[in-house]
């Protein structure tokens, strides 16, 4: 749904990946004089999902607020020289593929990953600096990617990145199908997972 949201102008957007970011987002939202949608992935609300132990959290104080426009470093790295290193863009359930693919393959030391947190507005400035550090980019979501919220935000990389990056910008995201299955078998096949993740965190390191 991101994608048809945010072509609504004058609209905030914000995804939380966590608990405390959800209570922030909600706090700022209040405050916020434009109307504000909020997405929440049931999978994380719920802790329902294997491998989102990530999103449960210790509640903020009451007066906790995360300002809208500002994404997290949650896996952060040093600049490399001798090594190929790794950003990773994304936000809400990525999260949490991004980090157990790069727990599972070892890669915490050369894989950098960027919550974008609000998708509107964007913390640009983060995901460039990411992206310029590192040297290649992988942005992950749960939408199909046509045509999409991301495919929109690869562009952008790539134009603002491009004298930086020794790869494509690459996209990991559902299948392009045109609704969700509801056997369970088949949405698993349709989304991403940390298993997909890894792989494509392999292609492009291996570039």
């Amino acid at each position: 749904m991101e994608s048809v949201v945010s072509n609504i102008r004058g609209l905030n957007i914000a995804y939380p990946s966590n608990g405390a970011d959800l209570k922030g987002l909600i706090k700022a939202a209040y405050y916020d004089p434009n109307p504000v949608v909020i997405f929440e992935h049931k999978g994380l609300y719920w802790s329902k999902v294997k491998g989102t132990k990530g999103a449960t959290s210790v509640e903020p104080s009451e007066d906790y607020v995360l300002p809208f426009g500002k994404a997290w470093v949650l896996q952060e790295i040093w600049k490399k020289e001798e090594e190929e290193t790794l950003s990773i863009i994304t936000y809400g359930m990525g999260v949490h593929w991004a980090m157990n693919a790069t727990e599972e393959l070892g890669l915490q030391d050369r894989v950098e990953v960027v919550d974008l947190r609000t998708l509107h507005p964007l913390d640009y400035e983060t995901v460039f600096a990411s992206v310029k550090k590192c040297g290649k980019c992988l942005v992950v979501t749960e939408e199909p990617s046509d045509n999409s919220f991301s495919r929109a935000l690869q562009g952008r990389i790539q134009e603002e990145c491009f004298k930086y990056i020794d790869a494509p910008v690459m996209v990991i995201g559902s299948e392009n199908m045109p609704a969700i299955p509801l056997n369970s078998v088949l949405e698993e096949t349709m989304i991403p997972s940390t298993e997909k993740v890894k792989a494509k965190i392999e292609e492009i390191l291996n570039y």
